[in-house]
């Protein structure tokens, strides 16, 4: 079943859309599926599944192929000996919560978020010593705008490694690569996520990133509407993996996925458990779903999950609030909030850390062509910021795993357990939010304990 992640009244529109289409489905109906295999491809396997409908894309690496056939013929394939799973190929989504407007920009080398997650001080500049260098982070996301040199640095961005993958769902299922039209977004979602990581040029000006040295490899999974399908994301993992375990084999490689949707598909699952296996470390948003609980592949083990948190200085001044306010101490939890709209951890789910992602500034495009910066709110936005963290992490210990990464991001988290904070929305005026132990995972991350933890483990090892 389609789902997004959008708030509200959009919830209920598309979750009814979709039980629409659901009920007005016959047997006869096409649809995609992705079939996961408990053994090797060959040819006699495909010739079977071909009994059944068409095979549209192989992955040998997973043992994994995507099939178009009648809806009807699903429970048939599934009960296949050589089949491990198989499911209609699910919606993915990065679409933001809500947007607004920034105004009264002027110079300035430090936001807010960057404040929280302690890589900048205000007035100081950075106040970690490492950059990112030598690290790449795949952002498998809507790719970038056509404008991206605008906003960040050339040799930031891997051309040689960007790609663009297409298709999947639907009537069709094929998945394609598509040359170039990794830079050629038309949504922004992309290259608002990359800005947490690398920091941008706002009109001249640089804004400091957790990782702006890091070295960004684009990976167009979703569709210029910020949503795309599973098998479309697994193929991007998959070619990640790859990359990992080729040309980037010397070279420390993170994950960011700020995308997501209601259930783990059987082939997005293999692709994740090939690409940890090469060495990649993962990092996903939670989802937008507040209590109706956590997206995937974030909500799945192995991935480092991130929630969204807030600052109460948030609109307390004037339109520059973002880079005139000082975040004092980011250690301080009550002067931190979990975002209503982040998803809270269900039984079977795991949810790690929280870091902001409440009025995040980046460049967001809504006329083509025309330079733009928004404040975006969700957990997209948060998960970039633990991505770097973790590409700073990986400068420091070249052989961190995802694993260790994730026990150590756990372990120097600043616990925050349930409670309530009153503060500005700029949407509705002063409110109060509040949230439950199941919204937080371990707490609030920051950089610099992230990196002290990962130091103390590395430094346990060596005695």
């Amino acid at each position: 079943m389609k789902n997004t992640i959008f708030r509200s009244f959009v919830i209920l529109a598309i979750l009814l859309g979709s039980v629409s289409t659901v009920l007005a489905a016959t047997e006869d109906t096409l649809i995609g599926i992705n079939v996961l295999l408990n053994t090797d491809i060959t040819n006699q396997i495909l010739k079977e599944l071909g009994n059944y409908g068409k095979v549209r894309d192989t992955i040998y690496e997973l043992d994994a192929l995507t099939l178009q056939v009648p809806a009807s013929s699903l429970a048939a394939i599934q009960a296949l000996p050589f089949v491990a799973a198989a499911n209609p190929d699910a919606e993915r989504t990065g679409a933001p919560v809500d947007l607004v407007a920034a105004d009264n920009f002027a110079n300035g080398l430090s936001t807010w978020d960057m404040d929280a997650v302690n890589v900048t001080d205000l007035g100081a500049g950075r106040t970690v010593e490492l950059d990112g260098t030598g690290i790449y982070v795949a952002v498998l996301d809507t790719g970038l705008l056509d404008s991206w040199r605008s906003y960040f640095p050339e040799e930031r961005i891997a051309e040689e490694y960007a790609i663009a993958f297409g298709g999947g769902g639907g009537e069709v299922g094929t998945v394609s690569s598509q040359p170039n039209k990794w830079e050629h977004d038309q949504n922004s979602h992309g290259s608002h996520v990359t800005s947490s990581i690398l920091g941008y040029s706002l009109l001249g000006t640089p804004i400091n990133g957790v990782a702006p040295m890091a070295t960004i490899i684009p990976v167009k999974v979703l569709n210029q509407n910020g949503s795309g399908w599973s098998s479309v994301v697994a193929r991007g993992i998959e070619y990640v993996g790859d990359l990992k375990a080729g040309p980037l084999k010397d070279y420390p490689v993170v994950i960011n996925m700020s995308l997501g949707g209601p259930e783990l598909d059987a082939m997005e699952k293999a692709a994740i458990d090939y690409a940890i296996g090469q060495g990649v470390i993962i990092v996903a948003s939670a989802g937008n779903e507040g209590e109706a609980g956590m997206g995937y592949p974030g909500a799945y083990e192995p991935v480092i999950s991130v929630a969204a948190s807030g600052w109460i200085g948030e609109w307390t001044a004037a339109g520059s609030w973002w880079r005139t306010l000082d975040v004092v101490d980011p250690t301080n939890v009550e002067d931190f909030y979990i975002t209503d709209f982040s998803s809270r951890e269900l039984e079977g789910q795991d949810l790690d850390v929280a870091a902001p992602g409440s009025w995040v500034v980046g460049p967001y495009q809504v006329n083509s062509g025309q330079m733009s910066y928004y404040y975006l709110g969700g957990t997209s936005m948060a998960s970039p910021h633990v991505a770097g963290i973790v590409a700073l992490m990986a400068q420091q210990d070249s052989t961190l795993s995802a694993i260790a990464a994730e026990a150590k991001l756990e372990s120097a988290a600043i616990p925050l357990g349930a409670g309530c904070r009153n503060i500005v929305d700029p949407n509705v005026g002063p409110t109060e939010v509040c949230w439950g132990d199941d919204a937080t995972g371990a707490g609030l991350i920051t950089a610099d304990a992230a990196l002290k933890q990962a130091s103390n483990t590395t430094n346990n090892k060596k005695k």
